[in-house]
């Protein structure tokens, strides 16, 4: 084991013989550092980072708690060889982030660039390439053999094919399932559109709700949203139940959720071609 001037490596810390630790570097609590890791000038590893053999960081990079970079890749073609990880300078890995080794079938390695940012519980799979300043949101999944080039956007959620080419400055809508290549400078977005499906009915009789405020509740949902997308209609229907339900807490309630300002339109029954 080799380490750098005014390096801090924390006595709980598992450092094995063959790694190599630059200047600067902090080691937190309870890391595992396997053997042959290169960790460049000023990295930090907080607590419990667990960085498995063969892997090489970059100098600045910071990883956060709970984070698993290097270990064997989840397919079962894998047989044993001797492939690697490349992360590049100044990027930011957050918790329970995962990263595995490349495979004989790939080019037996996984990299990623310089100044990038890791959200947590990000997946990268084994022989992915990444380039610089991409951002990947919490959550995205990204299975082998993807290349996402510089600058793109995945937003949370987003599971990625396998070999999936996603082009530079591309941007990936959150809980988007990317099953195509992306064009370069494209913008990506699943269809989704989140409907209204009723009054939680289950959920208020556990809550101890009496059967009356229920059905007040349920009649005011139907008499609300008849004709939504006729806004006109949607606006007199509205109002109709505030004045019919203005003795009744829950309806009103609804009402003046409904009415209070807000950055994002109310999740209707129907969709709209605005939705």
């Amino acid at each position: 084991m080799s380490v750098g001037n005014t390096s801090v490596i924390h006595n709980t810390a598992i450092v094995e013989n063959g790694a190599v630790i630059g200047n600067n570097v902090f080691v937190g609590p309870y890391c595992c550092i396997g053997k042959d890791v290169i960790i460049s000038d000023n990295v930090r590893l907080e607590p419990h980072v667990v960085i498995g053999e063969n892997t090489k960081i970059g100098e600045g990079t910071v990883i956060y708690p709970f984070a698993s970079i290097g270990q064997k890749p989840q397919d079962l073609k894998y047989n044993g060889e001797k492939a690697r990880i490349e992360i590049g300078k100044n990027t930011v890995i957050r918790e329970y982030v995962t990263v595995n080794i490349g495979t004989q079938g790939g080019g037996m390695l996984t990299k990623i660039g310089d100044d990038c940012l890791i959200m947590a519980y990000c997946h990268i799979a084994h022989d992915c390439i990444i380039g610089n300043h991409v951002i990947l949101v919490n959550g995205v999944n990204l299975s082998g053999h993807v290349t996402i080039d510089d600058y793109a956007i995945i937003g949370g959620m987003s599971p990625v094919k396998q070999f999936i080419r996603i082009g530079k400055h591309a941007m990936i809508g959150g809980f988007t399932g990317v099953d195509r290549d992306v064009i370069p400078y494209g913008v990506v977005r699943s269809d989704r559109i989140t409907t209204l499906k009723g009054i939680n009915i289950i959920g208020l009789r556990r809550h101890g709700f009496s059967i009356d405020s229920i059905k007040s509740m349920i009649n005011a949902y139907r008499e609300i949203f008849e004709f939504e997308n006729d806004m006109e209609q949607f606006t007199i229907n509205l109002e109709k139940v505030e004045k019919d339900y203005r003795d009744d807490q829950y309806v009103s309630e609804i009402i003046g959720f409904i009415k209070s300002p807000a950055k994002n339109p109310i999740c209707t029954t129907k969709p709209t071609d605005e939705e």
